[in-house]
């Protein structure tokens, strides 16, 4: 498979070990300082870029009809625009805020956890995420989802980094040196607590669910998420 990389980064250059490792050709590293010359002869494209450049890049790769993977994060406020794009063009689009198959696990128990303490008001729920220094959003991606699926089987109905009301959950964002992500969900009581929690211990990990992704999107068409990859229902 011939895979263009939009954005050459720590997680891009990942990607390229993991993918040149299961059989496949990179045709493209797209940096801020190149363009997107042969994109059109990839058959996917897998984007970890910036927020400010992940819009062109996802809509570029539309444009040329070719299957896109995106994990950059802080650009959502666009997402609908781009699913109305690519159902415009008959693309391929898959996002997910992280690619690790362990989180997109930790997602599905994350939301069976809130049904079950949804049923007891004496519980509050908050969240704690711990990323490295050079990660620009905050909270992260994933804290984002963790929080949606609370929100989605919970009586609560907005997360914050500060200042929480009865009905928001409270996410404290920690940033430290060399820490690749690490999520923790916090149901505390008066008389106890409990947590969950998922820590990653490399980066190698979310690159491979992006080539995994990448591997199953192509000469596909259609809005997918790692639960379509993963077959988690």
């Amino acid at each position: 498979m011939k895979i263009a990389l939009l954005g050459y980064g720590k997680m891009g250059k990942e990607i390229e070990k993991i993918a040149l490792t299961r059989g496949h050709e990179i045709i493209l590293k797209k940096s801020s300082e190149t363009t997107f010359e042969g994109l059109e002869n990839a058959d996917v494209a897998i984007d970890f870029s910036l927020p400010s450049t992940a819009v062109e890049n996802i809509s570029t790769c539309f444009n040329f009809k070719i299957p896109v993977v995106s994990g950059t994060t802080g650009w959502l406020e666009h997402y609908n625009e781009m699913v109305s794009m690519c159902e415009l063009k008959d693309g391929a689009f898959l996002y997910a805020s992280n690619f690790s198959v362990g989180v997109n696990i930790f997602f599905e128990l994350n939301n069976h956890l809130a049904k079950l303490m949804s049923k007891l008001n004496n519980y509050n729920v908050s969240m704690e995420e711990i990323h490295h220094t050079q990660k620009l959003d905050a909270p992260s991606g994933t804290a984002i989802s963790l929080a949606n699926g609370i929100i989605k089987n919970s009586r609560y109905n907005n997360w914050t980094l500060e200042n929480p009301n009865e009905t928001d959950i409270l996410i404290e964002a920690k940033r430290i040196e060399n820490v690749p992500g690490t999520h923790h969900v916090f149901y505390r009581s008066e008389v106890d607590e409990i947590e969950i929690k998922h820590e990653a211990f490399s980066r190698q990990g979310f690159a491979l669910g992006a080539v995994i992704a990448a591997e199953w999107i192509a000469n596909k068409k259609g809005i997918y998420s790692m639960k379509d990859v993963l077959n988690l229902g």
